[in-house]
């Protein structure tokens, strides 16, 4: 029972804002009503209406209010409404947009200028604004896409002899290398000499001593 009550609050509140919103217009007000000596075309010209407003016809008992089609306005036809009333005090709410076509059913009150075409609008209230959005920044091509990778870069420096230059050698001519690749032995020294002479010196006076 609460959540019924809920929702009938719910819907009577929407109902009480809706009829808050809406706008009500008396026909020929607030000067005239709906009459033969009321200029109604002055009237409608100088109003808009939209969606949600309602029309208030208030007339004596000697009129009536006939909604009917186009071709039955423009002729004042009455043979064949859309919908009668002759209430005295008759609402008609402007439920969608387009055109709708009214006259008094009287003899001749239609010919005399009881009559009315209601041009109704769509609601005024404006949709809501979305601020435009914001492009995503373009991304910079990468080093490998961009145009200077395509350009043969030379990756090291300018070519350079692996080995030195030759140097030519300090060594004396009788050091330099053998054909072979190795070098030959040294000289031997004076010292070598003198005790390779003697101990041969000493050998053959020995072998003398043996004969």
């Amino acid at each position: 029972m609460a959540v019924l009550r809920t929702l009938v609050g719910l819907a009577a509140t929407a109902l009480l804002i809706q009829f808050a919103m809406a706008a009500n217009y008396t026909v020929g007000g607030p000067n005239g009503s709906w009459d033969s000596s009321t200029d109604l075309q002055t009237w409608v010209a100088a109003q808009k209406f939209e969606v949600g407003d309602n029309l208030i016809f208030q007339y004596l008992p000697n009129h009536d209010v006939l909604e009917v089609s186009k071709p039955d306005y423009d002729n004042c036809q009455t043979s064949s409404p859309i919908q009668t009333h002759n209430d005295g005090n008759t609402v008609i709410p402007l439920t969608a947009p387009g055109k709708r076509y009214f006259i008094c059913g009287t003899m001749g009150h239609c010919d005399q200028g009881m009559k009315i075409e209601i041009d109704t609008l769509a609601s005024s209230t404006p949709p809501p604004t979305t601020s435009p959005s914001t492009p995503a920044p373009k991304s910079s091509p990468s080093p490998a896409n961009s145009p200077e990778s395509t350009l043969d870069v030379p990756s090291s420096s300018p070519d350079v002899p692996s080995s030195s230059p030759d140097v030519p050698s300090t060594e004396s001519p009788g050091k330099s290398p053998s054909p072979s690749g190795l070098s030959s032995p040294p000289p031997p020294s004076s010292a070598y000499r003198a005790s390779f002479q003697t101990s041969l010196a000493l050998a053959f006076g020995l072998v003398l001593l043996a004969l």
